[in-house]
């Protein structure tokens, strides 16, 4: 063996023996050996370790870049922080900034802990540091002169639901991309809000990217976009304009499969089925949502007993349904009022097509039972369930059996639903709709003592009654 162990024969042989902690070891350690300082070998091993879910490849990482006795290079302190975990990468870098100078940081170094940020879990930390890294960049100035840092910012307050900022972030971009525009799009498309005012502000944004979009062209993104905006709305008429717009720009069904399924889905909830499946049947490719989107639409147009003919077909041209396949559809059940459909497809669901029903899965069935006044059985199916129910499953029974006075059941699962927000000791943002549901329940009965128990909770809870409204 030579006394310099060659760089590309590392590469082979951590690509060969990706799988075990160990080979990546001794890799490391002939690393080490042989004096080997190739940034590329070191990148590709925290790479490595970041993918391996363990507490001693976490520290093997951070020894790569953080050595004893000088700073971290800044190429491999950017690799770490895009191959961590979102929380693993926001925790890394606030030590970091909170130690060190911010000129050591560059432009990448701000894009993968906004990428970080926008998909962690934690929406409310990620969102604290989300805008302390925004501080950062106005201060380094580097928002002005960097196109990429202000796209990845967009997308960073779109995916955290603050909108007025991604706004604020689009209006003072001097030069915008398609990736930028479609951002601002879809950020606008994911938020959905009650009178889908999120989803006008979409397609108003489309028409002025389509008019004068600073010399860039819509993209297929931007046409999917564009059509869950109009799914949302139901205006028929212009999602007609928008099918003849992308067939002018070429992004036809039988090419583009997500344009495609955006259409099948478009049609179906504007209520032109014909046109839906006219859209399905062109496709030359389906993927799984295509046939999704046509079952669905099938079924949200009271044909929902051609659903299992289309299941069928589905599985016969080689495509599996998932478990979006049947969430989709039974909610469609859920909300038609389809009983025995949906009770056959769920036992369907493992029988015929080896999916395992998850808990959104038993919750349509729980919400369709009980709108279908069938609460005794609901009760029964939750009580025989092999997964613990969950509070949106429980506020839907209970609901329900408000609705139909069934007021013994309701009562006994109003408590048990409190119970579970006393454990958790959280306040969700339907807490106060669990204390009125139970309130009402028991105010039926003439329970007028336990009434103002549970108002007088509510008020050291210090839990508000929001008021009621209505769109017309």
């Amino acid at each position: 063996m030579s006394s310099v162990f060659p760089g590309a024969r590392f590469l082979s042989l951590l690509h060969q023996n990706s799988k075990t902690l160990i080979q990546a070891k001794q890799i490391h350690a002939q690393l080490v050996i042989n004096g080997c300082q190739e940034n590329s070998l070191f990148g590709k091993l925290i790479g490595h370790y970041c993918s391996k879910p363990s507490s001693e490849s976490s520290k093997l990482a951070h020894s790569l870049v953080f050595p004893r006795f000088s700073n971290p290079d800044k190429f491999l302190f950017n690799t770490l922080l895009k191959c961590s975990k979102p929380e693993d990468s926001i925790r890394i870098f606030a030590n970091w900034a909170s130690k060190s100078s911010l000129l050591f940081l560059n432009e990448r170094t701000f894009v993968f802990v906004l990428g970080a940020c926008a998909r962690s879990a934690s929406s409310v930390s990620a969102l604290r540091v989300g805008r302390i890294v925004h501080g950062m960049v106005v201060k380094l100035g580097l928002l002005s002169e960097s196109e990429l840092i202000g796209t990845t910012l967009l997308h960073f307050y779109a995916k955290n639901g603050d909108l007025r900022y991604a706004r604020k972030v689009f209006d003072e971009m001097p030069e915008r991309t398609s990736v930028t525009w479609n951002a601002m799009i879809g950020g606008y498309c994911s938020l959905k809000d009650k009178g889908n005012h999120n989803a006008r502000k979409a397609m108003i944004l489309f028409r002025r990217f389509s008019c004068c979009g600073d010399g860039v062209r819509p993209t297929d993104t931007t046409m999917v976009c564009v059509l869950s905006a109009i799914s949302q709305t139901g205006l028929l008429e212009i999602g007609s304009l928008v099918h003849g717009y992308i067939e002018k720009l070429g992004f036809t069904p039988e090419v583009d499969v997500f344009v495609g399924t955006g259409l099948v889905d478009m049609y179906s909830k504007c209520g032109c089925l014909d046109s839906a499946i006219s859209v399905f049947e062109q496709m030359k490719v389906k993927n799984v949502l295509t046939w999704t989107s046509m079952a669905t639409g099938l079924a949200l147009n009271g044909r929902g007993n051609e659903t299992p003919n289309l299941l069928n077909r589905m599985a016969e041209s080689g495509i599996k349904p998932n478990e979006v396949t049947f969430t989709s559809l039974l909610s469609a059940y859920r909300h038609i009022g389809l009983v025995q459909e949906g009770l056959e497809l769920f036992q369907s669901m493992r029988t015929r097509f080896g999916v395992t029903p998850v808990i959104q899965h038993y919750g349509c069935i729980v919400d369709l039972l009980g709108k279908a006044g069938r609460l005794q059985e609901a009760y029964e199916f939750v009580l025989a369930m092999p997964i613990k129910p969950d509070t949106i499953m429980l506020r839907c029974l209970c609901n329900a059996c408000s609705i139909y006075g069934e007021t013994v059941m309701g009562e006994e699962i109003g408590k048990a639903l409190l119970e579970m927000e006393r454990e958790e000791k959280k306040l969700s943002g339907s807490e106060c709709e669990d204390y009125v549901a139970l309130s009402n329940v028991l105010a039926s009965k003439g329970k007028w003592v336990e009434v103002e128990k549970v108002r007088k909770e509510m008020k050291e809870r210090r839990i508000k009654t929001r008021p009621g409204y209505s769109f017309i």
